[in-house]
């Protein structure tokens, strides 16, 4: 197929009828039947409910009652219930559970008019930035499979990025969403922590968690965010907020400047000797550009922002020995076939169950929070947090938005980092602040390595930022075509 993949295009194209929407989901399922083998995106593909959904959406359109997205491919992270599919969390401990309902973003696209294809790969409970934790085997970058795709949203990431589906929705709770896009050349925004409810997504940090799209274009991550949204009583931090429309800015007349007036902060703490030469040069390059559509720099601090990577791992692990210690083998998941007793049956099912990383961010979790510890750990670092927070009230004063890179260095090779947990761990020195303030980020490409890796340019702004972040994103795009390079294996197909 010639037609354009993008979600904004490909709503068009069928909309005018130009295909419908049974040939379009035909058309990804041979996509992914040829070229998901060389990437193990995926986990699990439903054929034939997407062929069901795609048929309803074309009966739909000739009722003239279709949604807004109706007959567009797309694919969810496995950490996303979805009713009658498997929902595996990339572990063991899962392997063949079946969600009994849909999460509240999984409802919204599918009102919206998706045909869901099928559940993407990821790192083991989202615990990861590579993707290697995963039961079912790594994912391999699309742009280099000898190359990590980011993690933990790593399927969803390189779906996209090979143009397998034109979008995907992750999961973002310390870089989840932005640190792959960044690494597989595709654009990801985690928005503001309570916009897209909770409900359904199997939880690893439950203040940290956030659902999010990832798509080639800041227009069709705009376009997936108006479906995700929303308000949800069955999530008790889902916000009440008048419902938006995320694209409206970006059908604003664009003149000569089009970012005139906006100030784009540069925390000194993001542009340190620790980024890789080629990331600093191509984020350099961005932030040019980006002067030339009438924006502004200005220089700010984040003092506290050096902390983020220790205080996350004290508050991620404490709530993940929370929220993870349901799976005992008693009610759901996997059980050890031999055991004495039940605490014996506990035990041996949870070695079983659990990789490596799981089993290392329990152990610290359950140490912070035991008694005599949680003082000394878990409660100072909520205080850090708060620190964080602070100082980025405070630069929101002085600027419109902040940019940096999105990661220290493009992807690595497999096996690079994981003998050092910490080393793996720094790889979101950059995008885990959004996450412990709440407030929205962004990764869009901006440029390529000598050794042809994709590049990330991170936006982050206040709390409800969305479509100023978004429409930053998107006059950026129009000016420029890194999110418009597709990786050789995405032209096989």
């Amino acid at each position: 197929m010639t037609a354009p993949r993008t979600i904004a295009g490909l709503a068009a194209r069928l909309a005018a009828r130009e295909l419908s929407a049974v040939e379009l989901a035909q058309d990804t399922l041979d996509r992914i039947a040829r070229l998901d083998p060389a990437l193990n995106a995926f986990v699990t593909v439903d054929a034939e409910g997407a062929l069901a959904q795609a048929r309803a959406a074309d009966e739909a359109r000739a009722r003239g009652a279709a949604g807004p997205l109706a007959g567009v491919p797309i694919a969810h992270k496995d950490v996303l219930m979805t009713a009658g599919l498997k929902t595996t969390c990339g572990s063991r401990m899962l392997g063949n559970f079946v969600a009994p309902y849909d999460a509240h973003v999984v409802e919204g696209l599918k009102r919206a008019g998706t045909v869901l294809v099928g559940k993407t790969n990821m790192d083991e409970f989202a615990m990861g930035s590579s993707n290697e934790t995963s039961a079912f085997g790594p994912v391999k970058n699309p742009w280099n499979p000898a190359y990590v795709p980011g993690g933990s949203s790593g399927g969803s990431a390189a779906a996209v990025a090979a143009r397998l589906v034109p979008g995907a929705t992750g999961t973002d709770t310390g870089g989840s969403i932005r640190q792959p896009a960044s690494l597989t050349g595709i654009c990801g925004l985690k928005p503001t922590y309570g916009i897209a409810s909770r409900y359904g997504l199997i939880a690893f940090a439950s203040s940290l968690d956030t659902p999010g799209p990832f798509a080639q274009t800041a227009e069709d991550c705009a376009l997936l965010l108006n479906a995700m949204a929303g308000h949800d009583p069955r999530d008790s931090t889902s916000l009440d907020r008048p419902v938006e429309d995320y694209t409206r800015t970006l059908r604003a007349a664009a003149g000569a400047k089009p970012l005139e007036g906006l100030r784009i902060g540069l925390p000194k703490e993001y542009f340190g000797a620790g980024n890789d030469p080629e990331v600093a040069s191509a984020i350099d390059a961005a932030l040019a550009e980006f002067r030339r559509l009438g924006a502004t720099t200005v220089d700010v601090t984040l003092p506290a922002v050096k902390l983020s990577v220790p205080v996350y791992y004290v508050i991620a692990p404490a709530e993940a020995s929370s929220n993870l210690s349901r799976f005992d083998g008693v009610r759901y998941g996997h059980r050890a076939a031999r055991y004495d007793d039940l605490a014996d049956m506990y035990r041996r099912t949870r070695a079983e169950g659990f990789g490596a990383e799981v089993k290392r961010r329990i152990l610290v979790g359950t140490y912070v929070l035991s008694h005599g510890y949680y003082d000394a750990y878990y409660l100072k670092a909520q205080k850090v947090r708060r620190l964080i927070a602070n100082d980025f009230s405070r630069a929101w004063g002085e600027c419109d938005v902040i940019m940096g890179p999105t990661a220290p260095s493009p992807a690595f090779r497999f096996g690079d980092k994981g003998d050092d947990p910490v080393q793996m761990y720094l790889n979101d020195i950059f995008t885990i602040a959004a996450n412990l303030t709440g407030a929205p980020a962004l990764s869009m490409p901006c440029g390529f390595t000598k050794g042809g890796l994709p590049i990330g340019l991170q936006v982050q702004g206040n709390y409800f930022a969305e479509s100023l972040i978004l429409n930053v994103a998107h006059r950026y795009q129009q000016a420029t075509d890194w999110h418009a390079r597709v990786p050789p294996l995405a032209g096989q197909g």
